[in-house]
């Protein structure tokens, strides 16, 4: 797709020469016993990649206890749990950790378990699917799980293609390495070195600030692990983990903007680690359910999940998926983004994350107000359920109606929710 049909798709899509969406908040905060509604969202602490308080904790163990906190924190008895979807991206035999760590954290065997994988979405994808199922008719009460654990597993990458594959040109795209596509949607779209510096040093000092002030005490869920001798690496006890160590407090714009580019090779270069966002290990739960079931077990309704849009935008820069995503689900659910009191938006790469800023026109005091994936990691299959943990507790604190979470995909994709608080 050429550049200038790109950016005249945009506009479109952003409303500026669109027709008034159909239905309205008013619709949208309309309550029906068929609602899917979520009576949890919560996160477990993240934990720096190789370096931080999960690189030793095996992937098992950490997934195991995940589970642990979410059912603890469900306040359900999980044989009434009807499916579990997990979403995540580079763990080798999903099916198999998730089947065993559901099992030994008490759920019951008659539950079945699916893990699904797309990309960056993936956590989204599971509250998604659970959502849909319930929709259906086919299940009244599900989990979805986002997980994901990068000091333990290997970074995804496609495998040799052959050449018929790769002389299409977006097909051989689509396997560049993400930070390559950074690198062209700020070479694109003007997106300076400074500019995209200015974006992480707001996530940054947003998020220290957030956890220095216990912010993220609501929506995180402590999680129980081994204690392991640093030596011999045997088990001498347990240790409860409550709080993130991936914020890097003390972040200032001169450090940012003296960071060496991650890609030399390119001219100008201009991603580097302080302006994207860092691999981190951790997960996400969502439990959703039928309006009438959560009313039946006399539980606390979150909120509800209106709607998730999908798109494909071209590969090379993938990082724009938000800029058609988000619009495409305000109109599936019929509000303006003026309707949204909060965005969460993947901070994948800065140049990405202030381009859907800018081209979306959106307010950057109600996107990602206690950071982003720059400072908060990007644990790549949990993000799409940490974002509506981290989104849903700060509308509450706010009292607000509508949030929005989204996210670009590699390969050339984007993703976005809709979620309504009670």
């Amino acid at each position: 797709m050429a550049l200038n049909r790109l950016r005249q798709l945009s506009s479109q899509l952003t409303g500026s020469s669109s027709s008034p969406p159909k239905g309205g908040l008013e619709a949208l905060t309309q309550k029906s016993p068929d609602d899917v509604v979520f009576t949890m969202a919560a996160r477990t602490p993240l934990g720096r990649q190789y370096k931080g308080q999960f690189k030793d904790v095996p992937i098992d163990e950490l997934l195991t206890a995940t589970f642990k906190a979410a059912i603890a924190k469900s306040g359900v008895n999980p044989k009434i749990i009807q499916d579990v979807i997990i979403g995540n991206v580079q763990m080798d035999g999903p099916n198999y950790y998730g089947r065993a760590a559901m099992l030994a954290a008490g759920m019951s065997h008659e539950t079945p378990i699916q893990t699904v994988d797309r990309f960056c979405s993936s956590g989204l994808m599971a509250v998604s699917a659970i959502s849909n199922r319930i929709r259906a008719g086919e299940i009244d009460i599900g989990l979805a799980i986002g997980f994901e654990h990068m000091s333990q597993t290997k970074p995804s990458a496609p495998g040799k293609m052959t050449e018929g594959t790769m002389c299409c040109q977006e097909a051989a795209d689509s396997t560049m390495p993400m930070g390559w596509t950074s690198e062209n949607v700020a070479g694109d779209y003007k997106i300076s070195r400074e500019e995209m510096d200015k974006f992480a040093f707001l996530s940054h000092t947003r998020a220290s600030k957030a956890q220095q002030e216990g912010i993220y005490k609501d929506e995180i869920i402590p999680i129980e692990i081994s204690k392991r001798d640093p030596k011999t690496g045997e088990v001498v006890g347990k240790v409860l983990v409550t709080t993130d160590d991936v914020i890097r407090h003390g972040t200032t714009l001169p450090a940012l903007l003296k960071i060496r580019s991650a890609f030399p090779q390119w001219a100008p270069s201009q991603t580097t680690g302080g302006n994207a966002s860092q691999n981190s290990d951790g997960g996400a739960a969502v439990l959703l359910m039928r309006r009438s079931k959560a009313e039946e077990l006399g539980l606390k309704i979150l909120g509800k999940h209106a709607g998730t849009a999908t798109v494909g935008v071209p590969p090379r820069i993938m990082g724009v998926g938000p800029v058609y995503a988000i619009p495409a689900v305000l109109r599936q659910v019929g509000i303006t983004k003026e309707d949204v009191d909060l965005y969460e938006i993947n901070e994948a790469f800065a140049s990405q994350y202030a381009y859907c800023i800018k081209v979306l026109g959106l307010d950057v005091e109600k996107v990602n107000v206690n950071g982003g994936a720059i400072a908060l990691g990007h644990p790549l299959g949990a993000t799409g359920a940490r974002q509506v943990a981290t989104g849903m507790a700060e509308l509450e604190k706010r009292k607000g109606k509508v949030l929005v979470t989204s996210m670009c995909m590699g390969t050339g994709m984007g993703a976005a929710a809709i979620f309504v608080r009670e």
